[in-house]
């Protein structure tokens, strides 16, 4: 049987992506947040590693690229939703140049619950609105929005077509052919898919970005990544930054904890009070039913006896079991000839809570 804290130790596991696992730095590959952050943001190494990546993907170079790591997009306010991008990326663009400025974003993701399919896509529109609302600066015309590409990197198919890439584009449902051009694109990246027609470097990225190993860095451009991820590894800074944000973890999932258990009782409590009046009104009908029933039926024996009717004929004529009749028979010759209706049924009642206890 596993103890407390092993079934704690699972919990963490499964419920948090990224360090919350505990995989050793060695182990990790870069669909893990933290590896995949510390390549970028590395000096002399990410600017390098994003322009691998990007002409992987695009088949193209891009130059120029202004790479941030983890940007955070707050709210409009205080209540207001914001997020943190895990690579955020722009193309320097010159402001007469007739190329327009595009923002990229790369996602690792590895959350494949059912739940958090599901709201896949309204998380990329969410990143979409954040980024566009950012990249179009004050008394500049709509024409000078930069282009926004998401890029979504994931070890599972999230639309179940087993496809290696889905790329998704704003469109007219009446036209489906009409140009609609708005400068928002998203591309979700498969590493398992099999299905459609891709170049086989971006087949071997995938690949390499799941299974980080020297035996899958099978051309040039992988070669030099495994060359970049191994020099973050080995780097002592490095392993303590992920040893802190292990403890920082540690330390908010043990807060998250208690104030979840607390928060826990007072809703059990709550429940259980809320749930504990319903079943006592509800006991407290039925057993009001069943004294206003016994009142009854004591009434109709009590009106026969005083017309001396034997204890056989009163049981047929109420359409009653014998026993019963002539058990409140036996009661109410204690209380002849008044007959006490209620002082009857509720010695009655007192004897059957008796008999039942």
């Amino acid at each position: 049987m596993k103890t407390e804290k092993e079934k704690r130790r699972e919990v963490r596991g499964s419920a948090v992506n990224g360090p919350a696992a505990k995989k050793k730095l060695e182990e990790m590959n870069l669909l893990d947040d933290f590896l995949f952050g510390s390549v970028v943001t590395y000096p002399e190494i990410g600017e390098q590693f994003v322009r691998i990546l990007l002409k992987t993907v695009f088949g193209r170079e891009i130059k120029h690229l202004s790479v941030a790591a983890q940007k955070v997009f707050y709210g409009a306010d205080s209540d207001m939703h914001g997020t943190r991008l895990d690579v955020y990326m722009e193309a320097d663009i010159e402001e007469d140049a007739e190329e327009r400025a595009t923002v990229y974003d790369m996602e690792p993701d590895q959350k494949s619950s059912e739940a958090d399919r599901k709201i896949l896509p309204r998380r990329v529109r969410f990143y979409h609105a954040k980024i566009a609302a950012r990249s179009l600066q004050a008394g500049l015309d709509y024409d000078k929005l930069k282009n926004v590409v998401i890029i979504m990197i994931l070890p599972f198919d999230p639309f179940g077509w087993n496809r290696m890439r889905y790329t998704v584009k704003n469109r007219c449902l009446e036209v489906p052919g009409m140009e609609y051009e708005d400068g928002a694109s998203t591309l979700f990246l498969y590493t398992k898919g099999t299905e459609g027609e891709l170049a086989e470097e971006l087949k071997q990225l995938l690949c390499y970005m799941e299974n980080t190993t020297y035996e899958n860095a099978v051309n040039e451009d992988l070669r030099k990544i495994h060359g970049m991820v191994e020099t973050v590894k080995r780097d002592p800074e490095v392993t303590v930054k992920y040893m802190r944000l292990w403890e920082e973890f540690e330390r908010r999932l043990a807060e998250g904890e208690a104030i979840g258990i607390e928060k826990g009782m007072a809703k059990g409590e709550a429940i259980g009070i809320e749930r504990g009046i319903a079943k006592g009104i509800e006991k407290g009908i039925a057993k009001g039913e069943a004294a206003g029933d016994l009142q009854r039926l004591v009434s109709q024996i009590c009106k026969k006896r005083k017309k001396n009717k034997t204890v056989e004929e009163i049981a047929e004529e109420l359409e009653e079991e014998v026993s019963v009749v002539e058990k409140i028979c036996h009661v109410a010759e204690k209380f002849a000839p008044e007959f006490d209706i209620r002082e009857i049924a509720k010695e009655i009642s007192e004897r059957n809570d008796a008999e039942i206890g």
